[in-house]
């Protein structure tokens, strides 16, 4: 199937907390791949119409915003003002792609992603970005609860290596697994579930 043949109107990229708070020498050094890689996921997204949706988080210096844990700890990542907010430079943002900002694991806690998703009728999403084990999955989790197919790139997602595998290994059941040169290959496949799903939510019936 060509490009021009595949319609991705209703998927989206989600590219999660690619900040540098969150790429510490540890994680690096095991996931060498993953700024070349995520680079060539924008590209792909890019080039093929799917939508790209930026997540990122952002503490103020005062606690306000921080959950709980961390205010007990009495640090977080990301703090407004440091440079460990800003956004590795393979994953900026292009014109036009939106930034929302969260203050949470889970994406879907902030006001306005699960909005945005339903106003743009996306249906299937992708997931990438830092970390796998954590706000990754958290949002990918909450997404296929909120009536998305998910699927996360996990050559585009990185993690303590244990944490990222085990992760990976322990939750087929609630996403695909894909990469990002087995984008375009698995699009016929999503396709055909989406239209099943299509097809068997016609036949229900309204509760009186």
């Amino acid at each position: 199937m060509t490009k021009t043949q595949r319609n991705w109107e209703v998927f989206a990229l989600l590219l999660i907390d690619v900040q540098y708070d969150f790429w510490p020498m540890e994680i690096a050094e095991h996931f060498p791949k993953f700024p070349a890689r995520v680079a060539s996921l924008l590209k792909l997204c890019r080039a093929e119409g799917i939508d790209v949706i930026h997540l990122r988080a952002s503490f103020q210096p005062d606690m306000s915003d921080w959950m709980l844990k961390y205010k007990l700890r009495g640090r977080i990542p990301c703090i407004a003002g440091t440079p460990g907010i800003d956004t590795l430079p393979f994953a900026l943002e292009a014109p036009g792609e939106t930034v929302i900002t969260k203050h949470t694991f889970d994406g879907f806690l902030t006001p306005d992603l699960l909005p945005l998703l339903r106003q743009r009728g996306k249906r299937f999403l992708l997931t990438a970005g830092l970390v796998t084990s954590t706000c990754v999955f958290l949002t990918t989790t909450t997404a296929a609860q909120s009536g998305f197919l998910t699927a996360i790139v996990e050559d585009c997602s990185a993690d303590f290596p244990d944490d990222h595998q085990h992760m990976l290994d322990s939750y087929r059941f609630v996403f695909d697994r894909t990469t990002v040169k087995a984008i375009p290959d698995q699009y016929a496949e999503w396709s055909a579930a989406l239209a099943k799903l299509a097809a068997l939510e016609s036949k229900v019936q309204p509760h009186p």
